[in-house]
């Protein structure tokens, strides 16, 4: 059973440290430019990383929610490489918005496109194992024959 989901909770583990590391950045930030907490306003170089830090949050339950319904349903690994994908790309997008606002849209949208992919493999996964278990219809076995697979 674990061997079926380790590379899922490995990729989920690595996701809560690198929100934990975004969040350090914003502490780090508020002490750089004095900025005392509840206050969210201050110079253009805090906003931008506590922007940064909050949109990344406001993602993060639906990177982790494609990538296990994607790795349950569809593929484990697969769905671990575009987490991986998705996890380094948030990186980029961090970094990049705390430089400045221009610099976080490539970033966005390569996550944009890796979550709707996610998305894309739930959908499938789900929608195939529906059809096996009530129709005993496999779509995905259908579409690997169709490419030779």
């Amino acid at each position: 059973m674990l061997d079926q989901i380790v590379f899922l909770a490995a990729v989920t583990i690595l996701g809560v440290f690198e929100q934990a590391y975004f969040s350090l950045q914003v502490i780090a930030a508020r002490r750089k430019h004095h900025v005392q907490p509840p206050s969210i306003s201050g110079p253009p170089e805090f906003e931008r990383i506590f922007r940064a830090q909050a949109n990344c949050s406001e993602y993060f339950p639906l990177f982790l929610a494609s990538l296990w319904v994607a790795g349950l349903f569809f593929n484990q690994v697969l769905a671990a490489c575009c987490g991986l994908l998705y996890l380094y790309a948030r990186y980029l997008y961090f970094a990049g918005y705390a430089e400045s606002s221009m610099g976080r849209l490539g970033p966005m949208y390569l996550n944009a496109g890796i979550l709707w992919a996610m998305a894309g493999l739930s959908s499938v996964g789900i929608l195939n194992f529906l059809l096996l278990h009530y129709l005993k219809v496999n779509i995905l076995r259908g579409i690997g024959q169709l490419f030779g697979l």
